[in-house]
């Protein structure tokens, strides 16, 4: 799972994204509130956190804006404990709210709760030819049958078909599967791409030598 951490305090976005990091989600941070607008309207991700005193753009400003185009769960993390404040964060929009100073496992278990939540509605199936990807189940199937995939094959494809017809380059694959702070350099994600050709098609996928891969829109 992915998520987006907007906080513009260092040590504490650091912590919170270690910690979340231990339990398997992959943590993206931005450090204002222009640059987490900016990531959450061209990324994909399963929950934001979101502070409200932020610069350049406040988050009661960047939750208004982010429920304008999209329904991605937001948790809003503050030292603002007034009910005041807690009344106008989810009357804008969202999804639940933690004051802090939070303890870290409370935060843990309500990220998962969020994120159950928003996976029992249903999603859209992707459709590109005899293949099928189920967002919510995360299931596959190529001419109805189901193909078994990795989680990290699955975030590939997942990735590749919601920017279908898009480049995608290697570092967005790198930010996806294994977060930003990822600096590995070899072939694993050659090695997940064939994965993907061997079980649903070579065709599917095109390479761009030195750039990137794409699947082509139909």
């Amino acid at each position: 799972m992915r998520l987006l951490l907007i906080e513009d305090d260092n040590d504490l976005s650091e912590v919170t994204a270690r910690a979340l990091r231990e339990y398997e989600f992959s943590v993206e941070v931005a450090y204002d509130g222009a640059m987490g607008v900016h990531k959450a309207q061209n990324e994909e991700y399963d929950l934001i956190m979101l502070d409200l005193m932020l610069p350049i753009m406040g988050g009661t400003d960047v939750l208004r804006t982010l429920r304008e185009t999209m329904p991605t769960p937001v948790l809003i993390l503050t030292a603002r404990d007034a009910t005041e404040s807690k009344i106008e964060g989810l009357n804008l929009g969202a999804d639940d709210y933690l004051t802090k100073p939070f303890d870290l496992d409370e935060l843990i278990a309500r990220v998962r709760a969020l994120i159950r939540r928003s996976a029992s509605k249903p999603a859209p199936v992707i459709q590109i030819g005899d293949i099928e990807v189920n967002s919510v189940s995360r299931e596959v199937y190529k001419q109805g049958m189901l193909v078994p995939l990795t989680a990290k094959e699955y975030a590939i494809l997942h990735l590749l078909l919601i920017r279908r017809g898009e480049l995608v380059t290697r570092g967005m694959i790198y930010d996806r599967v294994y977060g930003e702070q990822d600096n590995t350099l070899s072939n694993v994600v050659d090695v997940y791409i064939a994965n993907l050709r061997k079980r649903l098609g070579s065709n599917l996928i095109e390479t761009r030598r030195g750039e990137g891969y794409i699947i082509r829109a139909v």
